[in-house]
């Protein structure tokens, strides 16, 4: 028998619902992660959720499951992380393939949880948009998230729903998601981030990043890219709040509508209807935006580069920042992977060291 969790959203989601897995089970207890393979265009640069027939390699261990192992790979031009988070991630790895709408990730997780044997679903959340109204003017990206959560309701297995680290993902206002979600149910803390604290390394996931700092006991102010303000990580950044599926079900009105729905072109239109906008044409319009591939260009010397960062870290201080993370560094800085390797293995041999797994704390915070 394997426990069998939902990752409600993309890359950062899937570690959080290791995370949460080891809290409630012991990291060595037998799981499977069920988790999209929609990640950001810095990722992927085709826009919306890859589906099973975007990768070579997968396992297909019975009908309607594909599972991702570390030999899987994604089709040109498109790109994925996660055949690499299977490879370091203690539980195994599923996809689950949007492309059937509701109706065909029911079939897909009811799959899942005949092979693992399990008579249950955790299904699991980083940040709380998973319980959003669809109107709040932070919202981003609600449609996966309530997609998972309308397929877990239309399998009829009971579904626990796990909101870990609420607000981290600036979608939803703390004052308007607190009241929400109730009590807390359990606080991750630093055992339980062990399995997946060395993910950081390489992958871009913010709110998976500041959830495992506030676990392991980071407190301050941090700053991630593109977000409308700064987070504060305290005692309730690393808690776990857990809710029924039909209590989650009450509260996103997006969720509810999606209940039959058989593809995702018609998932986006309830998005419209109930949200009004759709993120995979956010994503649309922001790939045919994107600048095309500068040439290459030689790297920064180590001195020049860290002037760069000092100049820039003290506009960060100046906005209250006591940490930020790596992605906020380097897309700020416009790093190219060759800068940003010898730029933090600058700083992590500096006194005192700037890394405090897996954030930066900057200097005089």
């Amino acid at each position: 028998m394997k426990r069998l969790l939902v990752a409600a959203g993309g890359g950062g989601d899937a570690i959080t619902a290791a995370m949460v897995h080891a809290a409630l089970y012991g990291p060595d207890t037998p799981a499977l992660v069920l988790t999209y393979a929609w990640e950001r265009l810095v990722v992927d640069p085709v826009p919306g959720p890859r589906g099973a027939a975007d990768f070579t390699g997968a396992l297909a261990p019975a009908p309607d499951l594909t599972l991702i192992t570390p030999r899987t790979a994604p089709k040109a031009p498109a790109g994925s992380l996660l055949p690499r988070l299977s490879a370091q991630l203690r539980p195994a790895l599923g996809l689950l393939d949007p492309y059937g709408g509701t109706l065909g990730l029911a079939r897909q997780i009811d799959a899942a949880a005949r092979w693992c044997g399990a008579d249950r679903i955790d299904l699991v959340d980083v940040g709380g948009d998973i319980v959003a109204r669809g109107d709040e003017p932070t919202l981003r990206s609600p449609l996966g998230d309530a997609l998972a959560l309308a397929a877990c309701a239309a399998t009829g297995i009971p579904t626990t729903v796990y909101v870990a680290g609420p607000g981290l993902d600036n979608e939803v206002p703390l004052p308007l998601l607190m009241p929400r979600l109730g009590e807390p149910a359990l606080t991750l803390a630093p055992e339980d981030t062990e399995g997946v604290l060395a993910v950081f390394d390489w992958h871009p996931s913010e709110a998976g990043a500041v959830l495992v700092a506030a676990a392991r006991g980071v407190r301050g102010v941090c700053g991630t890219r593109d977000a409308p303000r700064p987070l504060v990580l305290d005692d309730s950044a690393c808690r776990v709040h857990r809710l029924t599926c039909e209590e989650a079900l009450r509260l996103s009105p997006l969720a509810g509508a999606l209940d039959r729905c058989s593809g995702l072109e018609a998932a986006e239109e309830v998005s419209y209807e109930v949200c009004g906008f759709s993120e995979i044409a956010r994503e649309r319009r922001r790939a045919e935006a994107a600048p095309t591939v500068p040439s290459p260009r030689p790297p920064e010397d180590p001195g020049t580069l860290l002037a760069r960062f000092t100049a820039w870290e003290r506009a960060r201080l100046a906005e209250g920042l006591g940490y930020v993370t790596t992605r906020r560094i380097t897309e700020e800085l416009a790093l190219t992977p060759p800068e940003a390797a010898v730029l933090y293995r600058t700083l992590r041999a500096g006194t005192p060291p700037r890394r405090v797994p897996p954030l930066w704390r900057l200097a005089g915070a």
